[in-house]
């Protein structure tokens, strides 16, 4: 199994469910998250979220305009799911090799990135959301997370959905 690998982790979408400003709602992350940095991998909180104290201004028409500690809200998300971040927004080891400003991952899960495997549950989001059932499968592929891992990933997520929300993983996902 590969190890000490570096992945750039978006939030919303991603983590939880869009709701942004506010934190969406548990998807199945954690469990594929903690079961990463158990095998020695590091997670660097790859969003667009930022923490700022004024009104921001766009012309596009999917931006919240209003400021907020929205930064902080995902670090503590993934505080309290004890979940540690090797970084936030970039490599925090990259300088000594670059000035770029783009965080280097060897790995990125995110639910604008082409080829994730994406849910879509309209009781939980009016937009669909990384399905971590399948990123785990993928993970396990790439050596990251056991097979092992993976059917007790299966079957915590599974679970999860049921419990948490009465949801029926298998039925949504044909």
């Amino acid at each position: 199994m590969l190890s000490n690998q570096l992945l750039n982790i978006d939030f919303d979408g991603t983590v939880v469910s869009h709701a942004f400003p506010e934190i969406g709602i548990n998807v199945g992350a954690e469990f594929v998250l903690q079961d990463l940095v158990k095998n020695g991998h590091k997670l660097i909180l790859f969003t667009m979220r930022c923490d700022h104290d004024f009104d921001p201004t766009s012309d596009q028409p999917d931006i919240i305009a209003q400021g907020g500690p929205y930064l902080t809200h995902a670090i503590d998300w993934f505080e309290l799911h004890n979940i540690p971040l090797y970084g936030i927004q970039k490599d925090p080891e990259q300088y000594k090799w670059t000035s770029s400003p783009k965080s280097y991952a060897r790995y990125m899960i995110d639910d604008s990135a082409l080829g994730t495997p994406l849910l879509f549950v309209s009781q939980l989001s009016s937009r669909k959301f990384v399905d971590w059932i399948k990123v785990s499968l993928l993970l396990c592929e790439q050596g990251l997370l056991t097979s092992s891992q993976y059917k007790i990933l299966f079957k915590q997520i599974t679970d999860y959905f049921k419990r948490q929300y009465d949801i029926d993983y298998i039925k949504i996902n044909k």
